[in-house]
């Protein structure tokens, strides 16, 4: 398969520029006039390297491509036209490639959500679920606008929690460089004027501090990039992960912070996919698995193999502690009223909501904790001044 970059007219003599993968020229000719368009020059770019091409679309992307997909397809354009569209739009070229590649390989009759499923990682798993439960359900148009929704949502959500950590971040990067200067810069100053003598142990440690991160500044550099490494490392080790991820559910606040955005991804995950006609065994592993935590995977294999026993889903997902009693007994109504799906929604509304609230209330206890750690560094050094400052004063006297 080639790339051809083409000028073609069309029925009414407009000219049409753009580029096609075809096996050869005879073959790029066939493909143009199925669409009524007549080449008039082309150009032989090579073989196609869109395959190779690694891009892992954000959310973002992921809602504008959904809808886009939706609002064509529901129009009465069929989805091969619409991924062509898509992919004439894209400005950006490995993005432009991948969605080129995929409208080639629908081209030739595969499904779409076959397609995606031969391309990991490109789209997250949940959009590749989503668009095969609708191809099957013949409701793809549809299922296409709730995925979008729900990635709008979601990159929304990212967004917030980013904004509020950007003034916390600027407050730790202000605070440390105040105490780099108090130490490397102030301290030294008034050091240098007053006599050891007069110095007292908290003095004598503060300058030993301090020239300690002036001479030898390299070994606090080399030990921090030392525990980013360790900790690069432990995240990558599969046992030492899942016992990290189970310590973060059990920080207080933060646990119950990141817990309260667990339940509301989970509940929209579940929801999307089980109202798409997805077994209820593959709603939960595909739900849990886009959470991030190795630990909630562990536990929800454990409901699912009690699913599969004939256990219900309430009753399984209690076991596991990973969720409050609350979200517990919502699934058990849902399960009992047949509208798991609707009830799982405004669920999601709710701790999404409760989520959003808690990281804003995190931060603001960020803020002043910050500000403390900058006044102590302070304090400390104003403390390790003044008895040197009184003591070179008394001795003048």
């Amino acid at each position: 398969m080639k790339k051809f970059s083409y000028q073609a007219t069309d029925i009414n003599g407009k000219t049409i520029r753009g580029q096609e993968m075809a096996e050869d020229y005879q073959d790029l000719q066939q493909k143009l006039k199925e669409r009524n368009l007549y080449v008039t020059r082309y150009r032989d770019l090579g073989a196609n390297d869109a395959i190779d091409v690694k891009y892992r679309f954000k959310t973002k992307e992921v809602s504008f491509i959904s809808r886009q997909l939706a609002s064509m397809t529901s129009a009465g354009l069929s989805l091969v036209r619409a991924l062509y569209i898509l992919q004439e739009q894209q400005t950006n070229k490995k993005a432009k490639m991948v969605l080129l590649d995929i409208y080639e390989e629908v081209q030739k009759g595969k499904s779409f959500s076959e397609v995606l499923e031969q391309k990991p990682g490109v789209f997250p798993d949940l959009f590749v679920s989503m668009v095969a439960a609708g191809e099957s359900s013949g409701t793809l148009d549809q299922i296409l606008v709730r995925v979008s929704d729900h990635f709008a949502n979601s990159n929304k959500t990212n967004n917030k929690i980013k904004s509020a950590m950007v003034y916390p971040i600027i407050l730790l990067i202000l605070a440390l460089a105040v105490i780099i200067l108090m130490f490397t810069m102030i301290l030294p100053t008034f050091t240098s004027m007053m006599d050891p003598e007069d110095l007292t142990p908290l003095s004598k440690g503060m300058i030993a501090f301090s020239d300690s991160l002036i001479n030898y500044w390299y070994i606090y550099l080399i030990a921090i990039v030392g525990l980013v490494v360790l900790f690069w490392v432990c995240r990558r080790t599969p046992a030492i992960k899942l016992k990290m991820d189970e310590l973060i559910l059990r920080i207080p606040k933060v646990g119950k912070l990141i817990s309260t955005i667990y339940t509301g991804r989970f509940a929209r995950n579940m929801s999307n996919l089980y109202a798409a006609g997805l077994q209820m065994v593959d709603c939960i592993e595909k739900s849990v698995s886009v959470l991030g935590n190795t630990y909630v995977t562990k536990r929800f294999e454990e409901v699912v193999d009690n699913i599969k026993l004939g256990e219900s889903m309430s009753k399984a997902v209690e076991k596991t502690e990973i969720f409050e009693g609350m979200f517990t007994s919502i699934i058990y109504v849902g399960e009992e009223s047949g509208t798991l799906d609707t009830i799982l929604s405004k669920a999601a509304d709710y701790y999404e909501e409760e989520g959003d609230t808690a990281v804003t209330k995190l931060v603001g206890m960020l803020e002043p904790v910050m500000i403390i750690i900058m006044g102590v560094a302070i304090g400390l050094v104003l403390a390790a001044i003044f008895p040197m400052l009184y003591g070179g004063m008394t001795s003048a006297s």
